[in-house]
């Protein structure tokens, strides 16, 4: 099960590598972050919106871990579109974590052998009679279809186009349906998480065109294609009527 703990497992070298990142060698800048950290706590850190340009282009970035850049992309990402719940900041950042690792987006869990190519498939499970089983597909039919969407639109446009596969609207349908199964399962409400997944499925549209910007900007900056130009379009459109 996949939980939104990302901000939770960062340490104290994750906060130290912040201060030096926004400080920029000046001691006067570092005391002062030193202390928003020790009066306001961690997030006065990582909301600060000099801190990903500094990780991305400073030497010293390079140092940043994993979940401490995930957290920061997604975190921003998210305000631009209008939503401020850190909740579903780190939750998102939790599924880009968990996802970048080989295999995980066709496995429920880790642990599990099963694997599912499309969201037919795992839709024809969120029933079965198994209910541990039934709340991790219904889960990972949510995360599943918002990492797809969100981070590869062009290859669902490119499919769309060339092949005649579904749209990015089939996959946030289906997104938003796995998250808002997964809310109503007992299992949700016993592990806490089923007003955020709740939360996740009315803003799925919100959520995808954040992680659209994370893909266009930071992993596929160069694509020029004209189904990008189409869906950036379209996007500009959907921007404003979900900020």
């Amino acid at each position: 099960m996949l939980l939104g703990n990302v901000r939770a497992s960062l340490t104290r070298d994750d906060a130290q590598l912040a201060i030096r990142l926004l400080a920029h060698g000046e001691s006067r800048e570092q005391d002062a972050a030193e202390v928003r950290l020790r009066e306001e706590g961690i997030d006065s850190l990582l909301d600060d919106p000099r801190l990903l340009p500094a990780i991305i282009d400073s030497r010293i970035g390079m140092q940043v871990s994993v979940r401490l850049f995930w957290y920061v992309v997604v975190r921003r990402a998210l305000r631009r579109v209008g939503e401020e719940d850190r909740a579903l900041a780190d939750y998102v950042s939790a599924i880009l974590l968990h996802f970048g690792a080989r295999g995980r987006a066709e496995r429920i869990a880790e642990s599990d052998d099963q694997t599912y190519d499309t969201l037919a498939e795992l839709m024809g499970e969120v029933d079965t009679p198994d209910a541990r089983r039934s709340f991790l597909v219904r889960q990972h039919l949510g995360n599943y279809a918002l990492w797809t969407c969100g981070m590869f639109p062009d290859r669902i446009e490119h499919k769309r186009w060339r092949r005649g596969g579904p749209d990015i609207d089939y996959y946030e349908e289906m997104g938003k349906r796995g998250f808002a199964l997964a809310a109503e399962h007992r299992l949700a409400q016993e592990h806490g998480l089923d007003a955020l997944l709740r939360v996740a499925a009315n803003r799925f549209a919100a959520l995808r065109l954040a992680l659209n910007e994370v893909s266009d900007t930071l992993m596929f900056p160069h694509g020029n294609s004209p189904e990008r130009l189409m869906r950036q379009v379209r996007a500009e459109a959907s921007w404003r009527w979900v900020a």
